[in-house]
């Protein structure tokens, strides 16, 4: 689809990926209802081009407001999220909170907005996912997680959404410089980079966008084995198992 003269509403817009997405929005052309929990944290415009709207994603009833306000919408993008650096046998609520709003808010909003999009021409859907859809390392198990359950959210979303002409696209990009990764010190890439590659596979009609370098990297080695990807793991359950069978 072409992002100009498009309606778009972006999730969790107050800052890093999603601000930059108003942004860029606004500089193809398009018009876009800003949302998020806090509308003080939401970017405006003089001539009425951006319009804001409180969000929560993990409330159907607020969910259900924004789909009727916002009847007009033709991209829908995903970008809400939250990462909690825990690992999946870490705190719960924590581990609970990382999937109702990366999967189960991404769900809710699809269903909120499908029925909107199919009576607008069908439009397109950009669901923020990430690299760690594909990999973990320690303290990020919970987040990597939801990720994964977005990607093939996405690849079925893509299946029940044709026969409306929907598209369903995944983002994936390694770690970037927003708020979310404030403090942790790795190397980071360009927002502005991501959500520019992100607004051109969609008007390429990509299903799946690879943001950089990074994830590329990651993408290609899917098809090793675990054993492969994780030697010292394997190493780990190689080094004396008699002792550790007679530990357990």
């Amino acid at each position: 689809m072409k992002i100009d003269n498009a309606t778009a509403l972006v999730t969790g817009a107050g800052r890093g990926l999603g601000r930059q997405f108003v942004h860029e929005l606004l500089a193809r052309g398009a018009s876009v209802y800003a949302t998020a929990r806090d509308v003080t944290w939401l970017p405006s415009s003089a001539d009425g081009s951006v319009t804001a709207l409180s969000l929560d994603v993990t409330e159907p009833s607020s969910v259900a407001a924004v789909a009727e306000a916002a009847s007009d919408v033709d991209l829908l993008i995903n970008n809400a999220g939250v990462f909690t650096a825990t690992g999946v046998l870490g705190d719960q609520e924590k581990v609970r909170q990382e999937m109702e709003v990366n999967y189960w808010g991404v769900l809710s909003m699809v269903r909120a907005f499908a029925p909107v999009l199919a009576r607008n021409g069908g439009g397109a859907i950009l669901n923020v996912a990430s690299e760690a859809s594909w990999s973990t390392v320690p303290g990020n198990g919970a987040y990597a997680a939801s990720k994964a359950a977005v990607w093939n959210l996405s690849n079925a979303l893509r299946h029940e959404l044709v026969e409306q002409r929907t598209l369903v696209t995944s983002l994936h990009f390694g770690a970037t410089d927003t708020d979310m990764l404030r403090g942790v010190d790795i190397p980071k890439g360009d927002p502005a980079q991501i959500v520019r590659a992100a607004l051109d596979g969609i008007e390429r009609q990509e299903f799946e966008i690879l943001a950089d370098e990074s994830v590329k990297a990651v993408k290609s080695t899917l098809h090793r084995t675990p054993e492969e990807l994780y030697p010292a793991l394997a190493a780990a359950f190689r080094e004396a198992p008699a002792d550790r069978a007679r530990e357990s």
